[in-house]
């Protein structure tokens, strides 16, 4: 990894630095207000030796001093200086608590010696400082003075006493936050990279490349970004003709489009490795992008244990696909339509889908589909749980695999292909889907370089249909309208006993298309 890695994974792991650096300055803070505050007093002696009658005798006395100051300091602690200091101030403690009170200080190349002493209460470590220095003095005086002497050639005077201490030494606030703020960072950056390391997921348009030729799988056909108004407008050019996201499904239509021109595929399948990752909102916006384009286009929701198209496009499920395979209607009569596409429904889930799916029947119908319609695109059932997918791989041209960005595992997308590998099924490409449309270096706004100046987010399907003609007298583009609504009766299976019943099915739902988006807005 070199540096952008590294501030890549910091960009997209910032929540935990923030979150941490955040809780590190917290508990700073409520370290320093719960801490007992403590006090400093110092008191500073200076060494030197007597009776030096001449220079050089001095400076010899001086270097003496020097090299004996950096022995006196352990002195202090000593019980010979702290048990007469807690005796003689009645202190509530022992000498070696005392002891730990008590740091020593020389400066560098000084006869200098600096008492320290830590208290909880200002005046006491003022008056402790003080006391060690006066008994430290007494015994070092003690120690110096040769046998038979009556003085000490060493002795220590104390040149600035230990004064009570205005402020506390510690808890220093602005330190304890800083420390508390740097460790929380420290720890957040940690884990944002613990994280990354063991991160699996697909986490951009080069995860799954790399991913899909690892596993011998197909290109990478494109992206498409995530947009929280999904759910609502299922179709992205009902929501915004012009946006980034219907940018990303033309994209993928014109890849698609280069897969293989000397055999074009007309069955597409679209599949995923595990539920969840999208593909039925891939499969329903690649079917109005090939209509958009002037094709004629057929979805079938062939996954027969959990369809969502029809809900997806608010239209009828009681019969569909599974109908028209056990032949009690024919596809023209349970189709149905959105205005740009023609939708064939699930039907009744069977209780053998495999089977079903694996069938001649299921092959012929998709093959007379693929007779009426430029181009068929069927949602399928994931590929790892059930063997729905590859049961039905010989009756599709080829399967476009749907990833979900930060959820499918790499290992789970090469799984996927190495299943539909095992099988000789073709695979025409990899779609990156609900991708981060930050982290994605390929998107050049397309709001901006593309939309229309008067066109607005809510209205652009609108403006695109009915705008008028521009200066000039030619006609501006438009769409045409959606054929009208009108019901046939069919005949389906009753749902009480089985036995055939009358009932009607609608080309368009009322909610369908751009009319739920409206609606949601």
């Amino acid at each position: 990894m070199d540096l952008p890695d590294y501030l890549r994974v910091l960009a997209r792991r910032w929540r935990a630095v923030v979150v941490l650096g955040l809780l590190g300055t917290v508990i700073g803070v409520l370290a320093a207000l719960a801490a007992t505050p403590q006090y400093r007093a110092t008191s500073t002696l200076f060494v030197s030796l007597q009776d030096w009658s001449d220079t050089v005798q001095l400076n010899q006395g001086n270097s003496f001093a020097q090299a004996r100051v950096r022995s006196y300091a352990e002195v202090v602690v000593s019980p010979k200086v702290t048990e007469p200091v807690v005796r003689g101030l009645r202190l509530k403690m022992t000498p070696s608590e005392l002891a730990e009170k008590i740091t020593t200080e020389i400066p560098l190349e000084t006869v200098l010696l600096k008492i320290t002493v830590t208290d909880t209460k200002p005046s006491q470590a003022a008056r402790l400082s003080n006391a060690l220095a006066d008994r430290f003095a007494h015994v070092i005086a003690d120690i110096e003075r040769p046998d038979k002497a009556a003085s000490s050639p060493v002795r220590l005077s104390i040149t600035k006493p230990a004064v009570k201490p205005s402020a506390p030494f510690s808890p220093n606030l602005p330190v304890n936050v800083a420390l508390g703020l740097a460790a929380g960072l420290v720890l957040g950056t940690g884990l944002a990279f613990a994280r990354e390391a063991l991160d699996t997921s697909v986490r951009g348009r080069d995860d799954l490349t790399q991913c899909l030729a690892q596993a011998g799988g197909p290109a990478l056909l494109g992206s498409v970004a995530y947009d929280a108004r999904a759910s609502q407008c299922p179709v992205a050019t009902d929501d915004d003709a012009f946006g980034r996201r219907a940018e990303d499904f033309r994209r993928l239509r014109t890849s698609l489009q280069f897969v293989d021109i000397d055999h074009p595929p007309k069955i597409i399948g679209v599949t995923s490795a595990l539920p969840g990752e999208g593909k039925t909102s891939i499969s329903v916006n690649l079917a109005a992008m090939l209509a958009d384009a002037g094709s004629s286009v057929c979805l079938v929701d062939a996954d027969l244990r959990r369809p969502n198209v029809a809900r997806t496009l608010s239209l009828v499920q009681d019969a569909g696909l599974t109908t028209v395979m056990i032949g009690q209607a024919a596809p023209e009569q349970v189709m149905q339509s959105t205005g740009a596409f023609s939708v064939l429904t699930s039907g009744a889930l069977p209780p053998n889908p495999v089977e079903m799916l694996g069938s001649e029947q299921f092959r012929a119908v998709l093959r007379s589909l693929a007779d009426k319609f430029d181009h068929v695109v069927v949602d399928t059932a994931p590929v790892l749980p059930v063997a729905d997918t590859t049961a039905m791989a010989a009756a599709v041209d080829g399967y476009l695999l749907v990833a979900r960005f930060a959820k499918s595992s790499r290992s789970q997308v090469a799984d996927a292909v190495r299943t539909l590998h095992r099988v000789g099924a073709t695979m025409l490409g990899g779609i990156l889907n609900m991708a981060s449309a930050k982290g994605d270096k390929e998107h050049y706004s397309y709001e901006y370089s593309y939309r229309p100046a008067n066109a607005s987010r809510r209205w652009g399907r609108f403006w695109d249909r009915y705008r008028p003609a521009p200066i000039g007298g030619l006609p501006g583009p438009s769409r045409p309208a959606a054929p009208p609504v009108h019901a046939r009766p069919v005949t389906v299976a009753g749902a009480s006993n089985g036995r055939p019943g009358p009932a009607t099915l609608q080309d368009e739902h009322p909610r369908s298309g751009s009319r739920a988006c409206d609606s949601g807005s």
